[in-house]
């Protein structure tokens, strides 16, 4: 193995694309390593927390956890900030579209239809809302998160938002983060990148 090996279920979705995203827009050749679904029951107890993605770095023991994969990339291709502090606020920034994610994972959890669309309906209106002002309080003049030229951050921000925006979320409006405007111009400045829209168009 001469290229770093990303692991992943063949899908171009949540924390695995995002990883993926990262390699891109460092202009990084990786082996994309999509898994199929029946060989994942086997590869699990092999993994370093029983879940995808992993990056496999030749001489290395492999590394779990998406945001940590994120930020060895970032570091690694000049995609993450060199400063310590600037660092730590773009790794708060990740763990918030975690903190995003567990919210609405929480939100369908053993539920039945009618509760689960109650639960996002009001989610919609409360809960993402305000992890949405959060983040857009933070941003600066852009398009990016801290600048003119995508990080990791950016590419992590873009897959948090991309299944409300392209409509997969049930219950919660497309429209569920158009009164924050720098996170919108930061979502299109991500996919209008030229090396984002070649893989996405791949």
């Amino acid at each position: 193995m001469t290229k770093p090996r990303l692991t992943y279920f063949d899908m171009p979705a949540s924390r695995g694309e995002e990883c993926r995203l990262a390699f891109t827009i460092a202009g990084v050749d990786f082996d994309d390593h999509r898994l199929p679904r029946e060989q994942w029951p086997a590869l699990k107890p092999t993994t370093p927390f029983g879940a995808l993605p992993v990056l496999e770095v030749e001489g290395h023991p492999p590394i779990g956890q998406s945001n940590a994969i994120l930020a060895y990339i970032g570091r690694r291709y000049g995609a993450h900030p060199t400063d310590l502090f600037e660092a730590a606020r773009h790794e708060a920034v990740m763990a918030h579209v975690e903190d995003l994610r567990a919210t609405l994972a929480a939100g369908g959890r053993n539920a039945d239809e009618a509760t689960k669309k109650q639960a996002r309906e009001h989610m919609a209106t409360t809960s993402i809302p305000a992890w949405a002002g959060f983040v857009e309080r933070q941003i600066g003049d852009g398009p990016f998160y801290a600048g003119d030229r995508p990080m990791v951050v950016d590419v992590k921000l873009y897959m948090g938002m991309r299944a409300f925006r392209r409509g997969v979320m049930d219950n919660i409006p497309t429209t569920v983060f158009d009164a924050f405007p720098k996170l919108i111009r930061l979502y299109d400045a991500v996919e209008a990148w030229p090396a984002v829209k070649a893989f996405i168009a791949r």
